[in-house]
């Protein structure tokens, strides 16, 4: 592709509105409450989003629990289940160049080196997941005498998934494809600020031949439509992306009629470089860490340990590499880091320096608006430097291109500040010395431990965190476990003897 992308070239179709998608039919509304979507590149609004009540999301989930009272889905051949995901991957395939722009219109993600990547790996998971059921075992015991003891799985039935805005297809087609592909029939509540795409890929998942009511899509705020979701009565599992308070209020409401819940949450990661690093990779893969999809990550490594004995240069090094980066049009492909997701974002993310600057640390660079720039959400990139873990920068999750250094002298003392947090998702190491590696990996509390590399995401491993970071994981059987339930049925093999209560004969 050119380096500039030109949005009228890829003759987007921009809808007036995005609705709701309910039983295969785009859902015409009657007064709705209207959220624009603003354009975070040049503050434009894109479209509207129409949002849906506690009524519609009802309609959403009644139409998910018919289809999966009437088998259209959960009872089809699993030939037929993996033909459709197999032709939802192709057509994710042909249509990426409109999936990508149409995230990245939304929320500012740079084309080539976010939405892009993430639209085709929206079409692998698809393709994952059927090829995964293809596998399927049942299991069979032969213990208790002359008897066989079956295990079989099956779908939970109706199922809640929330998609959060920074990943918005990528995550959206990680839950479809793992729910559909055991059987379950869904209600999909993407982000309000980035729900363009993923009601585009439902509409492609219908294109592939899933039948009506089996997915369907509501939209809006949190604090209505994704509060009738979690509330519904019939949804008994939820996979949720996405923030802590949401995450937790979603959970306690789930709680109280025993539905299932995975969620990936917050992170505060630690990159920790020793001095005995390939430091030229450990540079390189700490800037990538932190400033790529706009450092807009619950996996970015935003706590950079360094040894004490190389500290000094790694962060010269770091600080005069983050200078350079180019800042500008996500859709220009030479473009590292785009405009962040709203005013309200942007704002947030600059009151760090403030709060670094009162608490005895130091901004080595960065910490304002970008210059050049008329309109739109862009910062510099910015670095951080303190002396203490406690501070807030440390342990609040910024969610931005904003990045704290510290320095240790032991891998024990990487160990207790890496630890140090309430979050536990990722966790980034260097070192070129094996033992120490894994020795250091054993002991953080994280659910994802990343050693001499940059984040790679293994289809078949769990992925989830440690405390605050989440509750269980998804990923190849993790996702097969919550997407469904197992079931013992036990066979006697032989007449059994069984007691005659009341028999007085």
């Amino acid at each position: 592709m050119n380096s500039d992308i030109n949005v009228d070239s890829l003759k987007l179709n921009v809808p007036a509105s995005v609705s709701s998608f309910v039983n295969g039919k785009t859902v015409q509304h009657k007064d709705p409450y209207r959220i624009r979507i603003i354009n975070p590149s040049d503050e434009s609004v894109v479209t509207e989003l129409l949002e849906a009540d506690e009524t519609l999301v009802n309609e959403a989930v009644c139409s998910a629990k018919d289809a999966f009272a009437a088998g259209i889905w959960s009872r089809v051949a699993i030939d037929k289940r993996q033909s459709v995901l197999l032709r939802c991957a192709a057509l994710i395939r042909e249509h990426a160049a409109e999936l990508a722009a149409m995230d990245t219109l939304c929320v500012g993600l740079p084309y080539h080196h976010s939405t892009l990547p993430q639209v085709f790996a929206a079409a692998a998971w698809f393709q994952y997941f059927a090829s995964f059921i293809e596998t399927l075992e049942e299991d069979l015991y032969r213990q208790l005498p002359n008897t066989k003891t079956l295990v079989t799985r099956e779908p939970v039935g109706v199922v809640g998934l929330f998609s959060p805005w920074n990943i918005p297809l990528m995550s959206a087609a990680l839950k479809l494809s793992a729910a559909l592909a055991f059987g379950n029939c869904c209600v999909l509540k993407p982000s309000e600020q980035s729900p363009w795409a993923t009601v585009r890929l439902v509409e492609l998942l219908h294109e592939a031949g899933l039948p009506d009511g089996v997915v369907n899509v509501v939209n809006g705020r949190g604090v209505v439509t994704g509060a009738a979701l979690s509330n519904h009565p019939d949804v008994r599992a939820i996979s949720f992306t996405g923030g802590g308070k949401a995450g937790s209020l979603i959970a306690a409401q789930a709680s109280k009629r025993f539905a299932k819940v995975t969620m990936e949450l917050g992170g505060k990661s630690a990159n920790i470089i020793f001095d005995d690093a390939d430091l030229d990779q450990a540079l390189d893969a700490a800037l990538v860490a932190i400033f790529s999809n706009n450092g807009q990550g619950c996996l970015a490594g935003s706590r950079i340990l360094v040894q004490n004995g190389i500290a000094d240069k790694f962060i010269a090094d770091f600080v005069a590499r983050s200078e350079k980066i180019r800042i500008g049009n996500p859709f220009d492909k030479t473009t590292d880091l785009g405009p962040l997701s709203s005013k309200a974002h942007m704002e947030r993310v600059l009151s760090y320096v403030d709060i670094v600057q009162s608490e005895g640390g130091e901004i080595l660079s960065g910490g304002c608006r970008a210059t050049g720039f008329e309109q739109g959400f862009y910062v510099q990139p910015t670095v951080a430097r303190v002396n203490d873990n406690n501070t807030r920068v440390c342990q609040e999750e910024i969610f931005g291109p904003f990045v704290t250094f510290l320095s240790f002298d032991t891998a024990e003392q990487a160990i207790a500040i890496a630890n140090d947090t309430r979050y536990g998702l990722t966790a980034y190491l260097w070192t070129n010395d094996l033992q120490r590696a894994l020795n250091v990996a054993d002991h953080l509390n994280s659910g994802y431990v990343l050693i001499n590399t940059t984040m790679q995401r293994e289809k078949n491993a769990p992925f989830g965190g440690f405390n605050d970071s989440g509750i269980d994981r998804e990923g190849g059987k993790y996702s097969m476990h919550f997407f469904t339930e197992p079931k013992t049925t036990v066979i006697p093999l032989a007449k059994i003897n069984i007691n005659k209560l009341g028999d007085t004969s």
